[in-house]
């Protein structure tokens, strides 16, 4: 029968914990990097770069809010329950 490798020492809960919490620390540090916040030029709210601003909803100088309002379907479930009220 085989023997598996076993550890000599317990590991201790600081050793552990500091071993996880290195590895959260850098994880975080990535991600800070990854998503870049700027002011939005037309009302100063803090959004996501190279996304449109979700307070007044402008990107790039331009009013996007009344083109996605366009595209944005109702669902069928709502239509449904309107007819049913009526």
């Amino acid at each position: 029968m085989a023997k598996h490798p076993v550890p000599k020492k317990k590991t201790s809960k600081a050793r552990t914990s500091r071993r996880y919490k290195s590895f959260r620390n850098r994880a975080q540090a990535r991600l800070a990097r990854a998503i870049q916040l700027v002011k939005c030029p037309s009302c100063g709210d803090v959004r996501q770069q190279h996304a449109f601003c979700k307070t007044c909803g402008s990107y790039r100088g331009k009013n996007c809010r009344k083109n996605l309002e366009s595209h944005v379907q109702t669902p069928k479930s709502a239509e449904v329950k309107t007819i049913k009220a009526e």
